[in-house]
């Protein structure tokens, strides 16, 4: 790619939330003025929603946050979780005998996660996309037309825009992957996410919680402390979907003796903090990641239960990946959008996310039930990895993100 070209290049981003606005700012920072970046999304154009949801940033992703500079924004809100505890039981069982426990730190002082909402980072990311030069543009891409050398990109407004890729962070039910003619393959769990912040009069201690339950994983992550009774949760509850619209028309008081039977005693009194929302749980993956200028990121690529909370930092690995990609081509004069550059980043990603798809899969459908068989197997399971400490060791880094050789930024290299 000559210079001239080089002054040219464009590189269009369909999707404006943390993986897109990643994506941006890493290419952005990365490539400078040789390349122009545009991050595409309709959300742009008005205020930040009320968000109740919160992430379990691992180690891995909180390294590329430092090196992007958004990390500082985000630190002083975080919650470093410092221990994990596995339950195994049914609601109303008076005792939830835990069966296995994770020390929070992948290495000493440096701990596997921390939770961090979603309102504060994506706020960091587009403040940090903004100084970068990131042009930001309050609409949508309608369609796009792949020609030779660059792809031709209809926004929502009727403007148009030669580029030399379009990365697709549009959401698992990307309109441009359909577009793209991709397959997905995908199915439903019959379960809801039902998610809020709770607040409670104890102090966590950074601990999160996962309990097994007949209907599905019940999550209770530490927030940093704050609301009315001085220190807060998010839980992240699968419910049978069935279930779900009787639990969300009930009042306050009876929501949270909901919540109050799953949740324990343990820390305390409990009060809501947010609204509840719920949203559906599936399992997806596209047939393919690539096409000629055209990269799926994120949730458009795949989409994975939350019960190991690792949907966010697939993502991310996603970013880190197809980042250096399209950055080392850049640098060796050849085209980011072609297909064989493209594909090493899908390749890069594939086995990963289908492994990790696999594995949440296979969980949840091993713990979501009451078979007596499944039970006693399953808890025998998890002693036997609470007393492997070298088991435990490659559990965490692989949960942080730091297993094997991850990409650059990943380990806190820029690119």
């Amino acid at each position: 790619m000559s210079n001239e070209q080089g002054r040219r290049a464009r590189i269009v981003i369909a999707g404006g939330g943390i993986a897109g606005l990643s994506l941006a700012l890493a290419l952005k920072q990365a490539l400078g003025a040789d390349f122009s970046v545009v991050l595409a999304d309709p959300a742009l154009a008005g205020a930040p929603r009320a968000d109740n949801r919160a992430y379990a940033v691992a180690a891995g992703a909180r390294a590329m946050l430092e090196t992007l500079g958004v990390w500082e924004a985000v630190a002083a809100t975080s919650q470093p979780m410092t221990e994990m505890v596995i339950s195994d039981s049914r609601t109303k069982d008076a005792v939830r005998p835990v069966f296995l426990t994770f020390d929070g730190e992948v290495e000493p002082g440096q701990p596997f996660a921390h939770m961090v909402e979603n309102a504060g980072l994506v706020a960091g990311l587009k403040a940090a996309c903004e100084q970068a030069g990131v042009e930001l543009r309050a609409t949508g891409v309608r369609r796009f037309a792949t020609q030779e050398g660059s792809v031709e990109i209809v926004f929502g407004d009727d403007s148009r825009m030669a580029s030399l890729l379009l990365v697709a962070a549009d959401g698992a039910r990307s309109k441009l992957r359909e577009q793209a003619g991709i397959g997905w393959v995908g199915w439903g769990y019959g379960q809801s996410g039902i998610v809020a912040t709770v607040g409670h009069e104890r102090p966590h201690h950074g601990r999160a919680v996962e309990h097994f339950l007949p209907s599905g994983p019940f999550a209770i992550l530490p927030l940093a402390d704050g609301g009315r009774l001085g220190h807060r949760s998010s839980i992240v509850w699968s419910e049978r979907t069935g279930n779900v619209p009787a639990l969300l028309s009930l009042d306050n008081e009876d929501m949270l003796t909901e919540i109050e039977t799953r949740f324990g005693l343990e820390l305390g009194e409990i009060a809501l903090e947010s609204a509840v929302s719920a949203y559906p749980l599936a399992f997806g993956v596209a047939r393919r990641f690539v096409d000629d200028r055209f990269a799926l990121l994120g949730d458009a690529a795949h989409l994975i239960h939350p019960i190991a909370g690792q949907g966010l930092n697939l993502g991310l690995k996603d970013v880190a990946a197809l980042a250096e990609t399209i950055v080392d081509a850049a640098r060796l004069g050849l085209d980011p959008g072609a297909l064989d550059v493209l594909e090493g980043y899908e390749k890069a990603r594939r086995f990963d996310t289908v492994a990790m798809g696999a594995m949440t899969d296979g969980l949840n459908r091993l713990f979501s039930n009451d078979a007596t068989p499944l039970r006693l197997a399953r808890d025998l399971g998890l002693g036997l990895v609470d007393r492997l400490p070298g088991l435990k060791r490659f559990l965490i880094r692989e949960a942080a993100g730091l297993a094997g050789t991850p990409p650059r930024l990943l380990r806190g290299e820029a690119l």
